[in-house]
């Protein structure tokens, strides 16, 4: 089919929305303009970045002000200020902020370059070349090879595996590190690495537009006359790896930004602080305040020109432009604005950029953050929203690899009513495992030396022949869909879809039944050193209805058994009626398994009869075959087989929680901040783990589970919810209601609801979708923010970040999310903080994160130690320097009515021990619009003092000898004296924790002034530069006078009695709750240990976390031999990771 021909039937089915490719085509392409390879997460290029980057810093109100001054200072006639006193720190700002903006941007154009000059062969003219991955275009055939990352999209055409199968692992892209198995469509499998075939294969490919849904791909591929439908298990995605296959041939789909991976990446926005959206406000309101004070000086002058000036011009000429009082006016308005745009000093952003860079330097020097075993810092990769973290009210956080370390370890057992698997000495007492209890397993030569058991009678059992014992062990050996390499004598290395079922063999294995090798129909294990080879006769494979996974064996004594793993709640209904007793024991050691946070499943085996198994054997054979209800039919069939089970016991894998996961969950808790956990994992792993770092706990009021499959469902079970937590809230009278009921202009903020009790949501990705729209979105929000705990499953990335913009549009507080892998990127993005782990899945979430670490205990440190500092400094900073330029800026302000209108905080220890010392920043108490308010009416009062306490000293005064001082340049010296006493002293009070350094800067600063004043009045410079140094021996003359000092006195003392009373009086008659906390420290000499918490137990509450795999396992594969090697090609049943 021509390009013309193609282009004409996508004209055609314009409206059905699909994509059109041919293989080694790249005329297609280029017409439909797909775009390249190339992936592009920079900002900024030589041509955009002045522009862009000046467009971003002018959203800055400020700058833009400044900006207006400049031009209004290049008018002569109403300048009074040199141009260049504003120019000058203008550049210096824009400068460093943009240098800053381009190195970071750089960094992400090395990261760019390096992802996009990655090397990829090509197949070119029928032969393969090596090319760049950014020159990948639609339609090419590209080849990978084992271990190499998947360079796009692509439909799987042939591999060196049998029946062209290829294994990926996905973690990058879904955060599971349990390989995925694809296969490539039957008519292009016999192609295998023939070039020549490669280079005719001209099929057409009709598919879905780019989209973000991972798990989902529709197309049809037309090849020589025919259709083959194509779906997601023929697709590799970018982000997958190649594991465990020499090479794989693919066509790609979809290339750089069209992407599945990009797709879901989210875009990057310009994060901006609480604090910087307040000074936008706050620069508006000193705007305002300062027209309004030019307006009233303007006005006066006018008044002064009009009935006294217009008569003194012999001795006070207008100047030239000046014809009247009204244009005298005009022209002090603008002067007096030059004069008094101190007000908002480019030097505070110079300072706040100043001091946001020493905030991150002392997160990246942190030693308590740094990470040994990785040899890895913290790292602030952005200096902009260190003080926002003293703010966090939300944290979103991942599961795999963020909470957990994604290592499945067998912790315990119970067999037939014995628990295994806690230490006791020899009192029978427990005790902790340590590696002097560790059980030896030499005696075993095929045993894993990597895994640790700590309970030697069960090895014993094992050494005795227990029966029992030794058939759970079996069980587990056989019983499962893992696959089993040796490449080297006795190095075994297994393939599990899940780490659950690798953990599980990998016991048995090291118990002494050792799974060994699989053909499409049989199992070979070695039981204590003897080789025992199992004929497979069916696997009836794990699904999420099921839960369950059975195998049907004939042993070498030619009996027949059907051995069962899953969850709790589905064995227990499938058990003989003999095994009550039984089933209760095992039932109390679940519980127990349970409240310590360990993942159950139980284990069963029914002995079949020879003629019921051939008969049900038949049945199943057809059924299998059928094309009408197939799955319905297969599932009635298992539930025959599965019936009438003898119990053997119970296992408990832990899930590893990384190091103090539940300590941090816990003080962050007692922090005031809710923690949700957005997991693409599925409900039973995901709630399970929710229990073992106290997300979830026992003792809570209720847990809510919404699973609807429609909008209406969904809406219902929320209602129920709410319904339970607070039932006022469903009635019209309800304030939220009427609220919400007022057409308020989207965005708004929803009040916050306090709950009569203590509650937990979860829902999953499916009932997410619905709940998401429309109006189910407040519905959401209000039953979520009121649960103490929220566990989001089975999410889409997209999904991850909605949620978080959900909360951001609605709440007005400011949010964190945290992850370790690239579906976690959008969450990341889209939060106001975003930070990444360096954890199993690859880099991209630290790539694209504000701040990074290894380990998520170290959040707790991030957030109540550095963002509360942070915090407390930056607001500490700015109400001093509000303060300090309000009082030095309104002197000139009262002048102009005399001149005729011519222009100890606590350290890191107790911070964590408290965390609720955190609250303030939460609610921004330290500075918000009435602590800016009170700023501006202390910087009055001060202006006031520090204006009429000198003119009070000095008017109709005389020095000892007779001459007067009451002089403008003696009285300007006794102001600027004063106002400088005055902003150290008050910098002193503010000080909460003095040093060394503290002391030089503050009284060192204090000499400086001196020593400058000195100078600038000195006879040398008075000499040099008369028309400039025109105060000659003021300085002298003035500070020798006693006056002078007692004015200083004066004033200080009485500019710092309304700061000093308000500190003094408000902890004692308005105390906020940190003030109480800090009561509370004073009292104490020593902090107090880390809190600890103890799990209650509870029998009636059993949660299950059976968590093979996400998807159907192996079995298929298996028991159709697709997996095995044909004799010639290989040794083994499954290649190993190279």
């Amino acid at each position: 089919m021509s390009v013309c021909e193609l282009h004409s039937e996508s004209r055609h089915n314009e409206g059905e929305e699909k994509r059109y490719l041919k293989a080694n085509n790249m005329e297609v392409s280029i017409f439909f303009e797909y775009p390249n390879n190339t992936i592009k997460t920079s900002k900024y290029n030589a041509f955009n970045f002045l522009p862009l980057n000046l467009f971003e810093q002018f959203q800055r109100l400020a700058n833009a002000y400044f900006l207006v001054l400049l031009f209004l200072q290049l008018i002569p006639q109403i300048s009074s200020l040199a141009w260049y006193t504003t120019v000058i720190p203008l550049v210096v700002v824009l400068s460093i902020t943009g240098v800053k903006d381009a190195i970071d941007d750089v960094k992400r154009h090395k990261n760019d370059n390096q992802v996009n000059n990655h090397s990829v062969l090509k197949l070119v003219d029928g032969r393969m070349e090596e090319d760049k991955w950014m020159n990948v275009q639609v339609g090419n055939i590209i080849k990978l090879e084992n271990n190499q990352p998947v360079t796009a999209d692509m439909l799987l055409l042939s591999s060196s595996e049998p029946y062209s199968l290829a294994y990926v692992e996905t973690a990058d892209l879904d955060g599971e590190t349990n390989l995925k198995v694809k296969q490539a469509i039957s008519c292009t499998c016999d192609m295998e690495d023939n070039l020549d075939l490669l280079s005719a294969f001209d099929g057409e490919v009709k598919c879905e537009l780019p989209n973000n849904k991972l798990h989902k791909f529709a197309g049809v591929l037309t090849y020589k006359g025919k259709d083959y439908f194509l779906d997601h298990d023929k697709l590799l995605l970018r982000g997958c790896v190649i594991r465990n296959t020499d090479w794989c041939y693919g066509l790609v789909i979809y290339t750089g930004p069209d992407t599945k991976l990009m797709q879901n990446s989210g875009k990057s926005t310009f994060k901006q602080t609480r604090i910087d959206h307040l000074m936008n406000v706050l620069v508006l309101w000193i705007f305002l305040l300062l027209v309004i004070m030019c307006l009233m000086l303007a006005i006066g002058h006018g008044i002064w020109e009009s009935r006294i000036g217009y008569y003194f011009q012999i001795f006070l000429p207008w100047k030239s432009h000046v014809s009247s009082s009204v244009v005298s006016s005009l022209s002090t308005f603008w002067s007096y604005f030059i004069v008094l745009n101190t007000m908002v000093p480019i030097s505070l952003y110079v300072s706040v950029e100043l001091i946001r860079l020493g905030n991150s330097y002392y997160i990246n020097w942190d030693r308590k953050m740094f990470y040994a075993p990785k040899n890895m810092p913290a790292q602030a990769r952005t200096t902009t929203l260190n003080e926002e973290l003293g703010q966090v009210k939300y944290v979103f956080s991942d599961k795999t690899g963020t909470l957990t370390q994604n290592i499945m370890i067998f912790h315990k057992c119970s067999i037939n009513g014995n628990l295994y698997g806690d230490v006791a000495d020899r009192n029978g007492e427990k005790v902790t495992a340590s590696e002097r209890n560790k059980v030896d397993f030499t005696y075993n030569k095929l045993a894993d030396p990597k895994f640790s058991f700590y309970d030697k009678t069960l090895v014993d059992a094992v050494k005795k022949g227990d029966h029992w014992v030794c058939l759970f062990f079996l069980s587990l050996s056989l019983c499962h869909t893992v696959m089993s390499e040796e490449k080297v004598e006795g190095e075994l290395v297994y393939q599990a879809q899940s780490p659950d079922e690798g953990a599980l063999v990998t016991a048995a294995r090291n118990f002494g039944f050792v799974f060994r090798s699989r053909t499409s129909e049989t199992i070979t294990v070695v039981e204590m050193g003897k080789v025992q080879i199992y004929q497979l006769l069916a696997i009836l494979d794990f699904d999420n209805v099921r839960k369950r996974m059975s195998v049907i064996v004939r042993t070498p004594d030619d009996r027949v058994l059907l051995f069962c793993k899953g969850a709790d709640t589905i064995i227990c209904e499938l058990l003989h009626s003999s095994c009550t007793s039984l089933c209760n024991a095992t039932m109390e050691h679940l519980d127990d398994f349970a409240s310590e946070g360990l993942r159950t499943l139980m284990v069963a085996y029914r002995e079949l009869d020879n003629t019921f198994f051939q008969t049900w054997s038949m049945k199943h054979t057809e059924a299998s075959m059928s094309l009408d209800n197939r799955e319905k039919k297969l599932s009635i069939l298992y539930e025959e087989i599965e019936k009438d089970l003898l119990l053997l016991g119970a296992t408990a894998i832990e899930d590893k929680l990384q190091d103090g996961v539940p300590e941090t969950i816990f003080t962050l808790s007692k922090a005031g901040i809710k923690i949700w956990v957005l997991t693409g994992d599925k409900q039973e792993t995901a709630v399970n783990i929710a229990y073992s770092c106290n997300l979830l706990e026992d003792e809570m009021d209720a847990v809510f589970i919404v699973k609807g499959n429609d909008g209406e469902t969904v809406q219902q079970e929320l209602r129920e919810a709410r319904s339970k937590m607070k039932p006022d809230s469903l009635l019209d009278s309800d304030p939220v209601n009427i609220f919400l009921a007022q057409k308020h202009k989207i965005p708004f903020a929803v009040p916050e609801e306090v709950p009569n009790g203590s509650y937990g949501l979860i829902i999953n990705g499916y009932s997410l979708a619905y709940a998401l729209e429309g109006q189910l979105e407040l519905e959401l929000l209000r039953v979520a923010c009121m649960c103490k705990a929220v566990i989001c499953c089975r999410m889409t990335p997209l999904q991850k970040a909605q949620v978080v913009e959900l909360v951001k549009k609605y709440k007005k507080v400011v949010t964190l999310a945290i992850g370790d892998g690239a579906n976690d990127v959008s969450m990341i993005k889209a939060a106001h903080i975003g930070v990444g782990i360096s954890g199993q899945e690859g880099m991209q979430a630290m790539l694209n994160s504000d701040f990074a670490f290894s380990q998520f205990h170290y959040l707790q440190r991030l957030i109540l130690v550095h963002g509360r500092w942070s915090y407390n400094r930056m607001c500490k900073f700015l109400s001093y320097f509000f303060y300090k330029n309000f009082a030095f800026t309104l002197v000139h302000f009262w002048y102009a009515f005399f001149n005729g209108f011519s222009a100890q905080d606590v350290n890191d220890v107790w911070s964590l021990r408290f965390p609720e010392l955190y609250e303030p920043g939460q609610h921004n108490l330290y500075f918000n619009k009435k602590v800016f308010a009170g700023c501006l009416m202390h910087g009055i009062f001060s202006s006031f003092v520090l204006f009429f306490i000198p003119m009070g000293t000095i008017y109709s005064t005389v020095r000892s000898d007779g001459k007067e001082i009451s002089d403008y340049q003696s009285y300007s010296l006794m102001v600027q004296t004063s106002l400088i006493c005055v902003v150290t002293t008050q910098i002193a009070l503010k000080i909460t924790y003095w040093t060394v350094i503290s002391h030089f800067f503050i009284w060192g600063s204090l000499g400086i002034y001196f020593c400058i004043l000195f100078l600038l009045y000195s006879d040398g410079l008075c000499l040099m530069l008369p028309n400039v140094f025109q105060f000659l021996g003021v300085a002298r003359n003035t500070l020798n006078q006693p006056q002078l000092w007692m004015s200083v006195f004066l004033t200080v003392i009485l500019c710092m009695l309304p700061m000093i009373g308000y500190q003094f009086l408000r902890p004692l008659f308005w105390p906020i709750s940190v003030e109480k906390v800090l009561r509370r420290i004073q009292l104490m000499r020593h902090p107090p240990p880390l809190p600890s918490r103890t799990r209650r137990k509870h029998p009636g509450l059993r949660r299950s976390a059976y968590a093979f795999s996400h998807q159907q396992g192996f079995g298929a594969l298996i028991t159709s031999g697709k997996t095995m090697r044909s004799k010639g090609s290989k040794k083994g049943s499954f290649p190993s990771k190279k």
